[in-house]
């Protein structure tokens, strides 16, 4: 059924929408499978986010289609279509009003990613007016905090060093307690990778115990301040709050020192909200473990990173992992710094949209992912500025002198950009940074040939 006549009108100009303020604006690129005309399908896919299926339905009435959403515009040849949902069809909660990610969710990239008539259709941007953006949490704590308690100016703090405990899964309290004490006599800041929790080998509640001794430890031995970054995320809610508040009781005067890891693509918009609502005072870094599934450039439905970290700083994360832009080993292009933009701006330019965030408090992009002091002045020079968090897991512990001499080279390869030096001429002066040229040798010939003769001395 053609229903183009009804949720379709290319008449709509985009600037109007925005002005008026009464739309969540979307942009997909989308593809109907053969036999099906474009703007048939697009129809038929904004029908199926809002009020309608594919058949006609007697209940329907005048007001029904006032909140209907519209295709407002086309081009076959890029296979992009837009569509402006009324704001009336979002959910709120009934406890205060608020906005909620799942609806959303459920509106742009629900029932219409199972579409017979679709070949793909995936999210690339939307536009967040005024009337909603206003009713979603937004961060509560950001990067401002963190370097606060570093003792480090709350405007351009800069760059910090940090690191995941290597191996992911396998340590026990002890080990692992240690060698977050050997990176911290160089680094700042220590995050759980995502499975890390409550594992038969590793208790939770002895973990914890073993890292805030660890952190006292590595404060008295180096005098600053340590931050450590604990993975809360479970099914339950009721176990959220009860891991947080273990941790908090557990750090006491320290407590500020910790951020609140959640796996927000595998456990939700729910788990990301509720330690965002319980827990304001913490930073909430979310973790996106899994969502590769849907935002690579290989999956054709979905949404895409963007979007992902776009929704992120809707809901409340203080930061956010963001890829390594093309210079890690994930997925990534340089381009992909819109992504950094979009989260620490107040106005941003993304694919297709502008956004205004009216003063929501920014996203800290938070870099990892195949990271080490050698690919690190390219990155920031391509970036443009340094105040984030990088969490470099075999970065740090694959130097070849150890953990806090990887931390080290790490704080090294950012003075360098700083510097906007030759990291060649800048590591002769820099041993940490020297000695990262003989741990991670392949980039470092990719990157800087002839570095074996220049730095010979240099890395004895």
């Amino acid at each position: 059924m053609d229903q183009s006549g009804r949720y379709a009108n290319l008449a709509l100009k985009e600037e109007d929408l925005i002005a008026a303020g009464r739309h969540v604006l979307c942009a997909y690129i989308m593809k109907p499978k053969a036999g099906y005309g474009y703007l048939e399908t697009a129809a038929h896919f904004a029908a199926e986010s809002s009020t309608g299926t594919n058949v006609e339905v007697v209940t329907t009435d005048d007001f029904t289609k006032s909140v209907d959403a519209l295709v407002y515009e086309i081009d076959e040849g890029k296979e992009l279509t837009k569509i402006a949902y009324p704001v009336e069809l979002f959910d709120r909660n009934i406890v205060d009003g608020r906005a909620m990610l799942a609806s959303f969710l459920a509106l742009t990239i629900g029932n219409n990613q199972g579409m017979g008539d679709v070949e793909y259709a995936k999210l690339y941007d939307f536009y967040m007016p005024p009337a909603l953006l206003r009713l979603f949490d937004g961060p509560s704590t950001t990067i401002k905090d963190l370097w606060r308690v570093l003792g480090r100016p709350v405007v351009d703090g800069g760059f910090i060093v940090g690191t995941i405990i290597k191996p992911k899964l396998g340590l026990r309290p002890k080990p692992f307690a240690q060698a977050c004490y050997d990176f911290w006599l160089g680094g700042d800041f220590i995050k759980n990778d995502e499975p890390q929790g409550n594992q038969v080998f590793s208790p939770f509640k002895e973990t914890v115990a073993a890292v805030r001794d660890a952190m006292v430890e590595a404060q008295n031995k180096t005098g600053q301040a340590k931050l450590f970054s604990f993975n809360i995320t479970a099914d339950d809610y009721r176990e959220i709050i009860a891991r947080g508040e273990y941790i908090l009781e557990t750090f006491g005067e320290n407590a500020d020192h910790i951020a609140f890891l959640v796996d927000g693509y595998v456990a939700g918009p729910a788990a990301v909200t509720t330690a965002r609502r319980h827990f304001p005072g913490q930073y909430l870094h979310y973790h996106r473990a899994g969502h590769g599934a849907v935002t690579s450039p290989n999956s054709k439905r979905g949404y895409t990173a963007f979007v992902l970290c776009k929704m992120a700083r809707l809901q409340g994360a203080s930061g956010i992992h963001t890829g390594t832009m093309g210079f890690g080993k994930m997925e990534g292009d340089p381009e992909d710094r819109i992504i950094a933009s979009m989260l620490t701006e107040d106005r941003a330019e993304g694919p297709y949209y502008r956004q205004d965030w009216l003063g929501v408090n920014p996203t800290t992009p938070i870099v990892s992912g195949g990271m080490n002091a050698l690919r690190m002045p390219g990155f920031f020079e391509n970036l443009g500025h340094s105040n984030l968090i990088m969490t470099a897991g075999g970065g740090a512990f694959g130097h070849i002198d150890g953990g806090a001499a990887g931390a080290r080279s790490l704080r090294q390869a950012e003075q360098c950009w700083r510097a906007k030096a030759n990291p060649v001429d800048f590591a002769r002066d820099h041993r940490e940074f020297a000695r990262a040229f003989l741990s991670f040798p392949h980039d470092a010939d990719k990157l800087y040939p002839g570095w074996r003769d220049k730095l010979a001395s240099s890395i004895a």
